[in-house]
């Protein structure tokens, strides 16, 4: 199946090709022809499966190209609401159709000017619900979008959400989107759609197939190491380093910049401006790495991103898919490294059984290796390299003054430092080691028996000193983890703090995921958008 088959109209058509989409993912596939049908739908699936085209290339299609707001998108974050109007701006915009985006932090004046001019808002509940209950805006679409629903829900948008439909049209095709589906979604699901059709991803569907995913088993001292020496193996064009704390996103920040690469974080204690200037450099390749938590696996829509590397496994499934499907999108290729120490077995092992993939175990390339790999690189270069005239004439000056065997050795000397590879010449577990690892990993569920957890990095399997190993994070954590509940102590079940935040900005405006209501050491911001 191509897109040529949905019989899109011509200049949406040619949109589509200049993207360089050819075949719809799974997703694409089922829901776009119910969209077209006119009916409404839930769609269960997770971020990187393509839901933006999903809904943007059937609901553009059908748009009447007339003035006034013919569709409304809600989304939990501001970045997501950049991402999808920047992606159905290009979409639609043969056909003449402006897409206006509405978060907090911004004026209002300069919203409802865009506003005016758009066929399409991308919004977040927060300021959406504001400029409807105040009147300023009065706008009757025909299209409802509600994306990454249960995300809202974890947020505390579900009130607001409610609201936003009491000033939206009775008449109007809605469609909902979803990774999971919790009782309060199903619940509004019902009250907000009519007679809806179902589009679920199987679980083999859940991450993408032309997605490479391999993991390598170092002793914690090793990360670093183990990073820069997959970084001289893998040689990635574009790539994105995902860590658990914005603790860890800063440190490592500064390491690789004085290793020489061009590097930067992205966390959400940066400023906005600060965010959207790191993603602006890593969209137009002035940086080659971009280190960030897991606020940027969410709507972060780069096409040519080569590599995804876990620093460390992220707390849960549903986190290592948004991860990884940061790569291999547009239907292009991608790869995706874990580092893992033993005592992240167990979460390794509950990530494969969730997603219905078994990860590959690999070892971290020893130097000889990695400088063979370095050495048929350069002589493919050299291979592939035409022979200019410019260049003839240089060797004939430098035949004046040396012969032609220092000309060359010289020369390769220039280019050797290429081939030179840093740091230990073992690095991380054997194949023999990790055999064993495997052998002996416990079964079951991560929640089950209790045990000592020695690991220190904010590992959700217990307490980071020792203490119980059911999925709750008893003492500390270590640093400050972005999705992890209460930083500071107390407990985090499943990334639902049950206290108070305890400290920090929320990354992504948010400390980690419902909390009971309170509120200290960090603006919830109400828009939380």
């Amino acid at each position: 199946m191509t897109f040529n088959d949905f019989d899109f109209k011509e200049q949406l058509q040619k949109a589509i090709d200049t993207a360089g989409f050819k075949e719809p993912s799974p997703i694409q596939a089922e829901a776009i022809p119910i969209v077209l049908a006119g009916k409404d739908m839930v769609g269960q699936a997770h971020t990187g499966t393509g839901k933006t085209a999903a809904f943007g290339l059937p609901v553009i299609n059908m748009m009447k190209g007339q003035k006034g707001v013919e569709a409304v998108v809600i989304v939990p974050t501001r970045e997501l609401a950049m991402q999808v109007s920047d992606e159905l701006f290009r979409f639609g915009k043969n056909l003449n159709l402006n897409t206006a985006t509405v978060y907090g932090g911004q004026s209002y004046s300069m919203q409802l000017r865009n506003i005016d001019r758009a066929s399409i808002i991308v919004a977040t509940p927060g300021r959406f619900l504001d400029l409807l209950r105040s009147g300023k805006i009065d706008i009757k679409p025909s299209f409802v979008i509600l994306d990454e629903a249960d995300e809202m829900l974890d947020m505390g948008f579900l009130e607001d959400i409610k609201e936003v439909f009491t000033f939206l049209p009775k008449e109007r095709q809605t469609l909902l989107f979803s990774a999971t589906m919790p009782q309060a979604i199903k619940n509004l699901a019902k009250s907000i759609l009519k007679e809806p059709e179902f589009v679920t991803l199987t679980k083999r569907d859940v991450t993408n197939s032309k997605i490479t995913q391999t993991y390598y088993v170092v002793d914690e001292r090793e990360r670093d190491d183990a990073l820069i020496r997959l970084y001289d193996f893998k040689n990635p064009t574009k790539s994105i380093i995902f860590c658990r704390t914005k603790k860890e996103v800063d440190r490592l920040s500064t390491f690789l910049v004085s290793q020489g690469f061009m590097a930067k974080g992205l966390h959400g204690d940066m400023e906005q401006r600060q965010r959207e200037e790191a993603i602006r450099a890593f969209k137009s390749s002035k940086l080659e790495i971009l280190i960030a938590t897991d606020v940027a696996a969410r709507g972060l829509d780069v096409n040519d991103v080569s590599h995804v590397f876990n620093y460390h496994l992220p707390f849960d499934s549903e986190s290592y898919v948004h991860r990884i499907g940061r790569t291999g999108r547009a239907g292009k290729t991608g790869t995706a490294v874990s580092i893992v120490t033993p005592h992240e077995f167990r979460m390794l092992q509950k990530i494969e059984k969730n997603i219905g993939t078994k990860l590959e175990s690999k070892i971290v390339p020893n130097i000889d290796s990695v400088r063979t790999k370095k050495v048929a690189d350069l002589k493919g270069k050299i291979s592939e390299q035409d022979i200019k005239d410019y260049a003839l004439e240089l060797v004939e000056e430098l035949k004046e003054e040396f012969d032609i065997s220092t000309i060359a050795f010289k020369l390769a000397s220039m280019v050797a430092s290429s081939t030179y590879v840093k740091g230990n010449d073992k690095i991380g577990k054997s194949e023999s080691d990790i055999k064993r690892l495997i052998e002996n990993a416990p079964r079951g569920d991560d929640r089950g028996g209790r045990g000592r957890g020695g690991y220190r990095g904010g590992n959700r399997g217990g307490r980071s000193g020792g203490g119980r190993s059911d999925g709750r994070s008893g003492g500390r954590s270590g640093g400050d983890r972005d999705r992890g509940g209460r930083s500071g102590g107390g407990r985090s079940d499943g990334g639902r703090s049950d206290g108070r935040s305890g400290g920090g900005d929320r990354d992504r405006n948010r400390s980690g995921g419902r909390s009971d209501g309170r509120r200290s050491g960090g603006d919830r911001n109400r828009s939380r958008d």
